[in-house]
């Protein structure tokens, strides 16, 4: 086996066509559960793909779908719920997309990455900072990129919003919601 070698170094030399790869990202969540403490979880089923222009970062693109049955908070009856009609829907609204609208390059290794997010058929804009992590040729040859980042967004403005009030006040789920992750994608052309 080889070692890896470490290139880019910069944001700037970025530029191409890559894929997410599915085994080494992770696409999650967390959300306070009564009050108290936080569950995370995680869709496993998704794809992605984004063409970089590191001349113009405004004229690179990102797309990811996610398939809402795939999510993963290792219970299964709460998975069962979370996709039912009370959140996600999933029957009815199948997937969840991500279409970017514009990337902004705010610092030496971090972007802005503003799209169109659609849960449950209902589509706001998201920013999600991210941060540069490195890229590296892996042992097969590929260019590899990395990237994490993370946005909270309300799961009351994509129509999500079931509840339970508690008797010790409060609710049994948070209305903010954080999105996490952590990309590793490769260059394709």
């Amino acid at each position: 086996m080889t070692n890896p070698t470490i290139t880019p170094a910069t944001l700037t030399d970025l530029s191409g066509t890559y894929v997410l790869d599915p085994a080494h990202t992770r696409i999650g969540f967390v959300a306070r559960h009564a009050m108290v403490t936080k569950v995370r979880g995680q869709f496993n089923d998704f794809e992605g793909s984004g063409v970089v222009d590191a001349s113009d970062f405004t004229k690179s693109t990102v797309t990811v779908t996610i398939q809402a049955a795939s999510i993963d908070t290792r219970n299964e009856q709460r998975d069962g719920h979370l996709r039912s009609n009370d959140f996600l829907a999933m029957e009815e609204y199948p997937q969840i997309t991500f279409t970017s609208t514009g990337i902004q390059q705010t610092g030496p290794t971090s972007v802005e990455l503003t799209g169109e997010l659609t849960v449950r058929g209902v589509t706001n804009t998201v920013t999600i900072p991210f941060e540069f992590e490195g890229a590296a040729t892996d042992p097969f040859g590929n260019l590899r990129v990395g990237f994490e980042g993370s946005v909270v967004i309300n799961r009351k403005d994509y129509g999500v919003t079931w509840n339970v009030a508690l008797e010790t006040g409060g609710v049994l789920v948070s209305d903010k919601v954080t999105l996490e992750f952590e990309v590793s994608a490769i260059k394709t052309a």
